[in-house]
């Protein structure tokens, strides 16, 4: 359907001269009822539930939560009556600002609460105290750590990984793509900065930063982008999968501009081209490129994820598994995209343990992308992996076999975490 609308777009000066209003009209009716479908098909995948935890017998109640710091590193402790017990690791640059909000929205409505009921107990989170009001990083943040922890025990009890838990495990190897952000820097200095990554990882895929980030077409510094666009392809050669990232630098018409030579040097996908807010731009940016537009790490809204994929605003979709709230919202935003073709690519955060997240969620969804954000082992948090070296050979990673997470995090280092209150 796609490709068809924009051959409709390239050649739509024949039809302002009157030679195909016929077809156009149909079109557009084909077009809608095509649309309605779509929302049809997305709405019966957000009314289903993503995990069957009926296997699930005896009840995982919460008698214990906690969340604990060390430096700028945030772990989250889960204790069941019964003694069972998961961890997690907390998004510390975001978590040091709104910490608070996992002891005063969240951790009260879960105490006494059966895991087994987790999707209902996610979707009581959003109405105890209002909390809808705080939707964004505030809310979702804090939730998502809480999340990771009740996988890894429900992993743990079932001796199953997260991606097990969340569906059939599709990829148990993840190929990543090595993301850069060099901005501020000539286009000179960052290829050498995008050079000395790439060796480091060996990825057969590299994202690198365009534009100012949000800054109303301003380059930073100035003709960087332009430089760096045609020096990247020029540099690593046509077999390199190459990404861009403008983190909503521009309005429409400078997003088309520049969307323009990314496909003049065969690049293959353009993140947020637009302010990520701005959905109505978005999807004009998608329906006149070829180049595939990726967007969605900033998203909060269920709702405006259904808007966008069901308005096929992106041709790839990116929810962050901290910003979005957790990997069951995830799936969720996954499985809509999957409906209509849609490959998932989450975004993932640069510190804690997001890549294993990230890593967990890619293999059990079955339309994930061919590559997947990598920006370095966080080498800050001591731990031990029995099934996966979690080593970059060749750009490809294995996937923690091991029961709920997968790793085992040093008690000692996990002691130096005092809870906050």
């Amino acid at each position: 359907m796609k490709l068809n609308r924009r051959k409709f777009l390239k050649y739509g000066s024949i039809g302002s001269l009157g030679l195909l209003p016929s077809i156009s009209c149909n079109y557009f009716g084909e077009q809608e009822r095509s649309i309605e479908r779509d929302f049809f098909e997305i709405d019966k995948i957000l009314s289903q539930p993503v995990m069957d935890l009926s296997v699930l017998k005896e009840p995982i109640i919460i008698a214990s939560l906690e969340l604990k710091r060390y430096k700028n590193n945030f772990i989250c402790e889960v204790i069941s009556t019964s003694g069972a017990h998961g961890i997690s690791v907390g998004n510390s640059d975001k978590l040091k600002s709104v910490w608070p909000v996992f002891y005063t929205r969240l951790q009260p409505y879960l105490i006494g609460k059966d895991v087994r009921d987790l999707e209902a107990i996610m979707e009581g989170i959003y109405l105890y105290k209002s909390n809808y009001k705080l939707q964004n990083l505030a809310l979702w943040v804090p939730w998502a750590t809480i999340e990771f922890a009740l996988l890894d025990m429900i992993g743990k009890i079932q001796n199953q990984s997260i991606g097990q838990l969340l569906g059939e495990v599709h990829h148990p190897k993840i190929s990543v793509y090595q993301a850069n952000n060099f901005r501020g820097k000539s286009a000179e200095e960052s290829i050498e900065l995008i050079k000395e990554n790439v060796n480091a990882s060996a990825a057969k895929a590299v994202k690198f930063k365009v534009g100012g980030r949000m800054s109303k077409n301003k380059d930073f510094p100035n003709g960087r982008s332009e430089k760096l666009i045609p020096l990247v392809r020029e540099t690593f050669g046509d077999d390199m999968t190459l990404y861009a990232d403008s983190n909503g630098s521009y309005d429409v018409e400078e997003a088309i501009r520049i969307g323009k030579l990314l496909e003049e040097y065969n690049y293959d996908f353009y993140e947020e081209p637009v302010p990520f807010d701005w959905y109505e731009g978005t999807r004009e940016v998608t329906r006149k490129l070829s180049v595939p537009v990726a967007g969605g790490e900033q998203e909060a809204s269920m709702r405006n994820f259904r808007w966008l994929i069901g308005n096929r605003a992106l041709d790839i979709v990116q929810p962050d598994l901290f910003y979005f709230g957790g990997m069951i919202r995830s799936i969720k935003v996954a499985r809509m995209s999957e409906a209509l073709n849609i490959p998932c690519v989450p975004h993932i955060s640069g510190n804690g343990l997001g890549y294993l997240y990230m890593m967990h969620f890619v293999s059990c969804i079955p339309n994930a992308g061919p590559y997947h954000e990598f920006k370095g082992f966080n080498t800050q948090i001591p731990y031990q992996c029995d099934t996966s070296k979690l080593t970059s050979n060749e750009g490809v990673v294995e996937v923690p076999k091991g029961p709920g997470l997968g790793i085992t995090i040093d008690p000692d280092f996990i002691k130096k975490h005092l809870t906050l209150q």
